[in-house]
């Protein structure tokens, strides 16, 4: 890859200042379309490669505005601020870069405290429409994509799932909807899940009335009702639309009637499969808070195996 070195003569007065601490796709998207909307020159710096160890996944980003106000993370945080230096350079010299950081950099007074090395792209965004597009989908729960093409210094947005990482010569950063978490129960374990859900960055519903078109393939369904009767149909829309996961409260006999009924309906051993009961991942949970930690923890895992 090309690696450009800074430009002392290029060198930005402006001192980079964090906006926001988050490393939420869509807020990082936002925060560089406002800019732009705003008439505000802004880079999108980009995570493209990883050497050893690294604290993000590939594809991380932040947005660096041309005030020096930046959010997101590529790293650890060891590296935003230096970065969003390089950013400010971007936009006075209006040309896109490579840089690396940690092994095999120039920059030997960062170091990245996993070892390893990582190379950020930063481009100059220039087609305001493409975040919009992309933002739009993802408000309407579809998944997106952006295509960076390094060589025409321009992104592409894509109505599609897509893998991250390099595609020839383009890097695409594929997005999913922000998780969704249906909680379903009258009870404290309910209000407990759903409290511990939000905190977590989850959008969430609760209640007696969650709509079956609500669920999709990024919403996990939480069951947490003390009676199988009052569960059943709410389970049966689960099992006939699309949750990346359906959890259940209930002990393993609880679980056993539950499976016997769904056989009585002609359900199939695949389609029961599917439920995660007992429902968490620490055993014999017995207090709301410490079951709702458990089911949140086990809602995260099943998340990272979504396409």
């Amino acid at each position: 890859m090309q690696q450009l070195l800074i430009d002392e003569d290029l060198q930005p007065q402006i001192k980079p200042q964090q906006a926001l601490q988050t490393d939420d796709s869509q807020a990082i998207l936002r925060f560089a379309l406002e800019a732009m909307e705003a008439d505000s020159a802004a880079v999108l710096v980009t995570l493209v490669e990883i050497r050893g160890g690294a604290a993000r996944a590939l594809g991380a980003q932040m947005v660096v505005r041309e005030d020096g106000r930046y959010c997101g993370y590529v790293s650890g945080g060891c590296v935003e601020a230096a970065a969003a230096y390089e950013a400010l350079q971007v936009i006075t010299s209006g040309k896109d870069r490579f840089v690396c950081y940690g092994e095999g950099s120039p920059y030997l007074d960062i170091v990245l405290p996993c070892g390893g090395g990582i190379t950020l792209a930063f481009h100059r965004l220039r087609d305001a429409q493409q975040l919009r597009n992309v933002l739009d989908l993802l408000t309407k729960r579809q998944p997106a994509a952006l295509r960076y093409l390094p060589k025409f210094q321009r992104l592409a947005s894509a109505a599609c799932a897509e893998t991250t990482g390099w595609q020839d010569d383009a890097f695409i950063t594929g997005y999913l909807p922000k998780t969704r978490v249906a909680v379903y129960g009258r009870s404290v374990e309910a209000l407990a899940t759903a409290a511990i859900a939000q905190a977590a960055g989850y959008e969430v519903l609760s209640g007696e009335d969650v709509q079956a078109q609500a669920v999709d393939p990024f919403t996990a369904v939480i069951l947490l009702y003390h009676d199988l009767d009052r569960e059943l149909p709410v389970l049966l829309t689960a099992l006939r639309s699309t949750p990346f996961y359906i959890g259940a409260l209930g002990s393993r006999r609880t679980h056993a009637t539950r499976v016997e009924k769904l056989l009585s309906l002609e359900f199939g051993e695949d389609e029961i499969a599917r439920i995660k009961a007992p429902i968490g991942i620490f055993a014999q949970a017995r207090d709301a808070r410490t079951l709702a930690l458990s089911i949140v923890a086990d809602v995260a895992a099943a998340r990272l195996s979504v396409v």
